[in-house]
């Protein structure tokens, strides 16, 4: 994301804030984005300033957003093991997107350009960052990577099944987290002992 001062991106996130009810009705468009504008009573040409990319900005900016409304969401963590706070921190995500189903399943759509991959692959790798950051992990070395990188995949079904999901709430999603997260626990003691045993 763009680096902005303070002011600059709470009236950025305003207009975010603004233009996801509109979203529905004319999808991640230019006129959403106007609309937003207007809403949070900016003028029209920070547009250019506040999503220089355009609608793809506007995207990554709803997502920069969640991820630091999620945090405050989850409340607090301390007294939980980091798979716990994983969990609680993806169904804080989960709750905060639930009220704009429909500007989430288009904003995906519109990842899945082939020219906005790169754009959709960002925005991936930061939520991740975001969760595992907001969950405590200070690793530098490469367990903070591939951590990232499963947290990702895991993060990304759990989406996509919740955006084939017809139900009210997130419940069925987070059963299908926690089984996700389930087998990832499981192949990891599997891989410990046979690492053990190579060792020894």
């Amino acid at each position: 994301m763009e680096a902005l001062s303070e002011s600059d991106r709470a009236g950025r996130d305003a207009a975010i804030r603004a233009i996801l009810p509109v979203v529905p009705r004319h999808g991640w468009t230019a006129r959403s984005i106007a609309a937003g504008l207007e809403a949070a009573g900016l003028p029209p040409d920070e547009a250019s300033f506040l999503f220089p990319r355009g609608v793809t900005s506007a995207v990554e900016a709803w997502l920069d957003l969640t991820d630091r409304d999620m945090a405050e969401a989850a409340g607090d963590l301390d007294a939980l093991r980091t798979p716990q706070r994983v969990r609680a921190l993806v169904a804080a995500r989960l709750r905060l997107i639930a009220p704009h189903k429909e500007a989430a399943r288009q904003a995906l759509a519109l990842f899945a350009l082939p020219w906005n991959a790169p754009a959709g692959l960002r925005g991936a790798a930061r939520t991740a960052d975001a969760i595992w950051n907001a969950a405590g992990d200070t690793s530098a070395d490469i367990s903070r990577y591939t951590r990232r990188a499963t947290l990702g995949a895991i993060y990304g079904a759990t989406l996509a099944f919740w955006l084939r999901d017809d139900s009210e709430d997130v419940g069925p999603a987070l059963a299908f987290l926690d089984r996700r997260l389930a087998g990832l626990a499981r192949a990891q003691r599997c891989r410990r002992p046979a690492g053990g045993a190579k060792a020894a």
